[in-house]
């Protein structure tokens, strides 16, 4: 089955992701660690989008539709895979629907006050990298795995989060229409807790 997650940033598209691969062996396809990877590896496509980035601009459609063309053909992905971050505009769904056949796109619905909690509250391991939420933290400012420092990344803190759902929703949520019109778009609501939304996602998917 070939998927597409949609979402707000915080809608969890990674997290819900990633466990579909674990227990159904989708290889979840994240647009942001291609373009890392490719960037680490110093592939020509890497080098490209690196010249963007450090330059301050958004990596142009060509560069990321490359990098996802060389993805869907590795052999992992021939059996049906979750694509967590792409298509981010509608041109970008064109043309990925000139690469692949896509069975259904999941839209995970989720209100701004979920996000502003979900993501405000995310803090990081400065020493091992790990992610916590401060709700669930004794102390916030230290990891309960390592005893290194938490942190909150720039853009866990709400004035950008605000910005990043303004974004989104000028960019992506045309892309919600555009499924519509395919007959391929599902809705799930994703305000409560994970293992209920997980759950909800796979009927949706009905697998």
């Amino acid at each position: 089955m070939n998927i597409i997650f949609l979402g707000a940033p915080g809608a969890g598209k990674g997290t819900h992701a990633a466990r579909l691969m674990a227990e159904k062996g989708f290889p979840q396809i994240s647009t942001g660690d291609m373009l890392r990877q490719n960037i680490a590896e110093g592939s020509a496509l890497g080098l490209a989008a690196k010249g963007y980035i450090d330059a301050g601009e958004l990596v142009p459609d060509e560069v990321v539709i490359g990098m996802v063309r060389e993805r869907l053909a590795q052999p992992d992905a021939q059996n049906g895979f979750v694509l967590d971050g792409f298509p981010r505009t509608v041109s970008q769904a064109v043309a990925l629907e000139e690469l692949v056949r896509i069975d259904v796109v999941l839209n995970l619905k989720v209100t701004q006050q979920t996000v502003l909690e979900r993501l405000g509250g995310r803090r990081i391991c400065a020493a091992c990298g790990k992610v916590f939420h401060a709700s669930r933290l004794q102390d916030d400012q230290v990891c309960p795995l390592c005893g290194g420092q938490l942190i909150q990344r720039a853009d866990d803190k709400p004035e950008t989060i605000l910005h990043r759902l303004e974004v989104y929703r000028e960019q992506t949520e045309p892309l919600i229409a555009h499924y519509q019109k395919t007959g391929l778009l599902k809705s799930v609501q994703v305000d409560g807790e994970a293992e209920k939304n997980y759950q909800d996602i796979m009927k949706a998917l009905g697998i």
